[in-house]
Formats: structure tokens, sequence, C-alpha cells
């Protein structure tokens, strides 16, 4: 799933390669990814892009004196770029395309999304506040004023684990099931730590974590074209996605609890002490 930096390297790369140009056809594929209907898409058609903004995972075309193209890539989405489209309209199928934006230079991109669940979304509004997933999104854990008093009033008063907390995009908007891990791993705590009970010295030393870990994915990712932004985050990734290798920083085995859906892996060493965490079905740490 695209997070928070490979986002914000698509803003990047869309604001390079979409502003001052005008969108000449929007070409839905698969009807599910409309989450609007009025108005329509066509709507935004002849328009210019004058700004490509983020907000937590949603990337926004903004247009001269029309409505705002959002998208959310979901868990399986992804945007390609093509410096040439192909000629006609692309035909409806099982296939991944979902939709594809048009410019009057011939150039444009195509919104794909694998597998069997659908869950791309693309909203057409005339403000972002319209589209329900932006408007209950925490802060930015970017944002200047993002600082360590922010984070310890938002998990002030949280009853779930520290992997839970992090992942509420109401809570904090754009880290999801990866990077949460890594940064987890570079706080050198466990996932299953209640978020409300860290103390000053942890709620430090999470902060840092979270900052360091987003910083320097999105200074990796910045300026790579859209295609090559997947292999990036794969690779600079420390923990998750890892189980059975090494962790680098203590080479114990890195472990994984996996979930009805996604799993999350973290180093015993590092993070719990020595212990195995038991399957979250389970409820309990092994002995």
């Amino acid at each position: 799933m695209p997070e928070l930096p490979e986002v914000e390297a698509l803003k990047d790369f869309l604001t390079e390669h979409l502003v001052g140009h005008e969108i000449v056809r929007v070409l839905p594929v698969a009807i599910s990814v409309l989450k609007t209907y009025d108005p329509p898409l066509t709507a935004v058609e002849g328009h210019e892009v004058t700004a490509v903004r983020r907000y937590g995972k949603f990337l926004d075309l903004e247009t001269d004196r029309g409505p705002h193209l959002i998208t959310h890539l979901a868990r399986a989405g992804w945007l390609q770029w093509r410096d040439r489209l192909p000629d006609g309209p692309p035909k409806p199928g099982k296939g991944p395309l979902a939709l594809r934006v048009a410019l009057e230079t011939g150039e444009g991109f195509d919104l794909t999304e694998a597998g069997t669940q659908k869950r791309l979304a693309v909203y057409l509004v005339p403000d972002p506040g319209l589209v329900p997933g932006i408007a209950r999104l925490g802060p930015d854990p970017l944002a200047e004023d993002f600082d360590e008093d922010r984070l310890a009033e938002l998990l002030g008063g949280e009853r779930r684990q520290l992997k839970g907390a992090l992942r509420d995009q109401s809570l904090i908007a754009g880290v999801g099931n990866a990077y949460s891990d890594e940064i987890l791993h570079a706080a050198r705590m466990s996932p299953f730590k209640p978020a409300g009970r860290l103390t000053p010295e942890e709620t430090s030393a999470l902060y840092r974590a979270l900052r360091t870990t987003l910083t320097e994915a999105v200074a990796r990712s910045r300026g790579l074209a859209a295609g090559r932004l997947k292999a990036e985050k794969k690779s600079g990734l420390r923990v998750h996605g890892r189980t059975g290798e090494p962790c680098p920083v203590c080479g114990d085995t890195i472990r994984e609890v996996s979930f009805s859906d996604s799993s999350l892996q973290y180093c015993p060493t590092c993070q719990t002490g020595g212990k195995l965490l038991a399957d979250r079905r389970m409820s309990r740490l092994l002995k």
C-alpha cells in the first residue's frame, strides 16, 4: 500500500508533469472506482491543473475554475505515468486498469488496481474537505507544527496498542502497515505496547523515530519516477516484509504476527526484550 512517503513522491512527480497542462479526458474503466457522481467526471475536462497536493494518503489534483480530482490508491492501487497514451479509449474488462487521465500533450496516467478486492477510490468534488476520508484525517506527522507535545497529546487518551494507534488515519495521517513497523523498530518498542502508557522518554523516542523514518523515506523517494517508487520503498524497509531475515541492527531473526488480512514484523531483541509475540488472535505473549 502506498503510504505517506510514496504519496508525497507521487505528488512531487505529478506537480512536475501535470501542473500547467490541460486535462482533456478522464476515462473510467471500472465503475467501482468512482465514489462521487455529481459533478460528473466530464466536469474536469478542459481545465488546467494548477496544483497537486497530498492529504495523508490522498492525492488532490486542483484545477483552475473547476473541481478537485482526488485519488486514494488503497492497498493495491497504483499510478502509472505514460509519456504516450495508447490510441483509442481503454476497453472495459477484468484487467487492473481502473481509470485513465489524458492531457493535451498526449501524455497522461493510468490508475490501476491489482487483486480482487477493489478499494481504489476517485472523487470529483468542489472542495477536498467534502471527501469523508480527508475530513476525518488527523495531523500530518511531517507538518512543521507537529511536535513532541502534539504526539503526547494524541496518544495520551489512547487505550489501543501502538501498532493500531499509528495506523489510525484519524489520529495521525499517512502512516500505514509498513511504516508503523519501521517506526516501532527504530523506536525499539513493541507493537503491542499500550499507546496511552508511554513515559515522557518513550514518547520522545517514538517522536524521533516517527519523524526520522518518514523524513528519510521521503528523501529516498524524492525525484524518482512513479514506476520506481514501489521498489525503492521495499529496498528501504528494515523489518517490514522481512520475516525470517536477520535484523540489520542486532542480527536476531525478524518475526511475524499474522492477522486476518495483514501481518506485522518486528525484532524480538530490539523491541520486546527477547519475547516472541503470540499471534494477535491468541491475545497473549509466548513464554
